[in-house]
């Protein structure tokens, strides 16, 4: 059998087939690429050019959430004069007076609103009472008022962590942080005498909650400077 002298060409899709000028038999190539070509009784020229390959869908970017807890107008104005005056001589970033419900986790932007409409929605106002003045083990539990776990205090954690899918290692501990830093246990207990000073009866504040915030928390960013608030839910009391 004479070899053949033409080559016959067939494109389909990301497919070409061609007859080999010195087996005659047909082979197969799957490439990503269009054909151009053009047939001569004794010349053939085929020009291709790479077609668009299927891009990766887009990375979603993820920032940390938290959600909080805000203390009244009145409060939070008492609070921050306390904040001012430990922050004065033990350092320290500033930060918005709070009450974190739902702690530290990493979500796309819009589905941490999407979830935090939906944890809002039907919750109330309620109380929170202050137990004492305490002291942590780390820069975000520095100095801080620790709350009385009441059932509502807790319950509206567990509802908003639902909605979040946040899961906590320990116990869910309410509290209201004064100073975040990192310094020695003798300057906390100095930090801690001293907010007892700057207001006495602030060990047994009591307050209502009727406000919610979403706030980008970056934990990693010790100087706050990232932190911002999302969004701010008013609970109804009907």
């Amino acid at each position: 059998m004479r070899h053949l002298t033409q080559v016959a060409i067939l494109k389909s899709q990301t497919q070409f087939f061609y007859i080999s000028k010195t087996t005659n038999s047909i082979l197969k190539k799957e490439l990503p690429i269009s054909i151009h070509c053009s047939l001569t009784p004794r010349s053939i020229s085929i020009s291709t050019s790479l077609t668009s390959m299927a891009t990766p869908e887009a990375v979603v970017k993820k920032d940390v959430y938290s959600v909080w807890a805000l203390p009244p107008e009145d409060v939070t104005a008492r609070v921050k004069k306390v904040m001012e005056g430990l922050r004065s001589e033990f350092g320290g970033p500033q930060f918005e007076p709070h009450v974190t419900v739902v702690g530290a986790i990493s979500l796309a932007p819009d589905d941490a609103l999407a979830k935090f409409r939906a944890a809002c929605d039907g919750l109330k106002p309620y109380n929170a009472t202050v137990d004492r003045v305490a002291t942590g083990t780390f820069f975000y539990q520095c100095v801080f008022l620790l709350l009385h776990p009441t059932s509502q205090v807790v319950e509206t954690s567990e509802h908003c962590s639902g909605h979040f899918g946040y899961k906590c290692s320990s116990p869910y501990m309410p509290h209201l942080s004064l100073l975040y830093a990192d310094i020695s246990e003798e300057e906390k207990k100095k930090a801690q005498e001293k907010t007892n000073m700057l207001d006495e009866s602030i060990g047994g504040l009591s307050f209502e909650i009727s406000r919610l915030a979403l706030y980008k928390t970056d934990t990693k960013d010790k100087t706050l400077k990232s932190w911002e608030k999302v969004a701010e839910c008013n609970l109804s009391p009907n």
